[in-house]
């Protein structure tokens, strides 16, 4: 499927067919996606977890209850939910890891490329600690550009999903002891595929018009 057409025909799936699993080999692919997201500075401040047993989910629809309770079923009947993390921190272990990540897989021609993009990183992330002091949210939305590259990678795979941000947070970080990591849980998808019960797959897909979604200057 080209990806115009799968973004045309994805949806959030409401309800899961739970008899049906994705092949291994189509979720590799989601995983891959997720790793290759981009993300400023190549900063890559995320962590997945990946539910793919009714154990797994379950421990994860542990933070769909009370409230949040609406999303327990699109947990526990989807063949994989993956809990997307965020690091609270840019601390220096993660970036020293980064740069001997770029320099083992050959994106420095020289010592002061290497430097340069040391400095550059650092350059962000002191911005985002002291002078914006808005490190959590920066790093938050390096999270939703995978969220939004894993959703429209799957819908090219025939995949369905279902992006969740209701869920106790504090259940689930506390559940897989996050903190802990210095990772903290942000958003939820499950995969999976439709069943009949999925009222949203049949529906029309509904967007503002160009006029009012872009200005060209």
């Amino acid at each position: 499927m080209d990806i115009l057409s799968a973004a045309r025909k994805r949806h959030t799936a409401k309800a899961y067919d739970k008899e049906r699993q994705i092949p291994e080999e189509l979720m590799q692919q989601v995983y891959s996606l997720l790793r290759n997201s981009p993300s400023s500075v190549n900063s890559q401040p995320w962590h997945f977890i990946v539910a793919n047993t009714p154990e797994g989910k379950a421990r994860v629809a542990r933070a769909a209850q009370g409230g949040y309770g609406y999303n327990a079923a699109k947990i526990l009947d989807a063949s994989h939910v993956i809990v997307f993390c965020s690091r609270i921190d840019m601390d220096d272990a993660h970036l020293e890891r980064l740069l001997a990540q770029e320099g083992q897989d050959g994106r420095f021609r020289d010592d002061a490329a290497r430097a340069g993009q040391d400095a550059g990183r650092r350059g962000y992330v002191r911005t985002h600690r002291y002078t914006t002091r808005d490190m959590p949210q920066w790093l938050e939305k390096q999270v939703y550009l995978a969220l939004g590259t894993a959703l429209l990678g799957a819908a090219t795979l025939g995949i369905d999903a279902t992006p969740m941000e209701g869920f106790d947070q504090k259940i689930l970080d506390e559940e897989f002891g996050l903190h802990a990591q210095g990772l903290a849980s942000v958003v939820l998808a499950s995969f999976g595929y439709s069943s009949s019960a999925d009222f949203n797959a049949g529906l029309p897909k509904s967007r503002l018009p160009e006029a009012l979604t872009f200005t060209f200057v």
